[in-house]
C-alpha cells in the first residue's frame, strides 16, 4: 500500500490488509516502532494480528529502517517529481525492483550481532 500520509486511519487500513493475508487459525506478529499511529487507542487491532512494539529510539532493531534507507538511496533520492502520480509511480517501481532482489532483502533484514554462534 502506498498512501499519501501516515496516521492512525492509514495504519488501520494497513492492518486490515495484513489481516486478510493471514491464514485461518494463524497469528501474525507485526513489529512496530513507537510512532503515534502504531500506538493509538483508536486502532482496532484484528484478532489475528499481534503488535510487538520496539523500545523507543531503537531504529537499529527495526529491519524496515534499512529497507527505507536502501530504497531512498538506490531509487528515490536526488530526484525531482512532476506530481503526486509521478511519486506514486517511482515508489511502486522502487518497491517492485526491491522485491526482485531476494539476496538484498535477506541482507537488510539480518543483524550480524543477533546471530547465534554455530556450535
Amino acid at each position: 500500500m502506498i498512501l499519501p500520509e501516515c496516521n492512525s486511519y492509514t495504519f488501520q487500513l494497513h492492518l486490515e490488509e495484513i489481516s486478510k493475508s493471514v491464514s485461518p487459525g494463524k497469528q501474525a506478529v507485526l513489529i512496530v516502532d513507537q510512532a503515534a499511529w502504531h500506538t493509538s487507542s483508536k486502532l482496532k487491532i484484528p484478532v489475528n494480528i499481534t503488535l510487538l512494539p520496539l523500545p523507543p529510539y531503537s531504529p537499529e532493531l527495526n529491519p524496515m529502517e534499512q529497507v527505507w534507507l536502501f530504497l531512498k538511496q538506490r531509487f528515490l533520492a536526488n530526484r525531482v517529481f512532476d506530481d503526486y502520480e509521478d511519486i506514486l509511480e517511482a515508489c511502486c517501481s522502487a518497491w517492485n525492483s526491491f522485491l526482485e532482489m531476494p539476496n538484498k532483502i535477506n541482507q537488510l533484514r539480518s543483524r550480524k550481532w543477533a546471530q547465534l554462534p554455530v556450535l
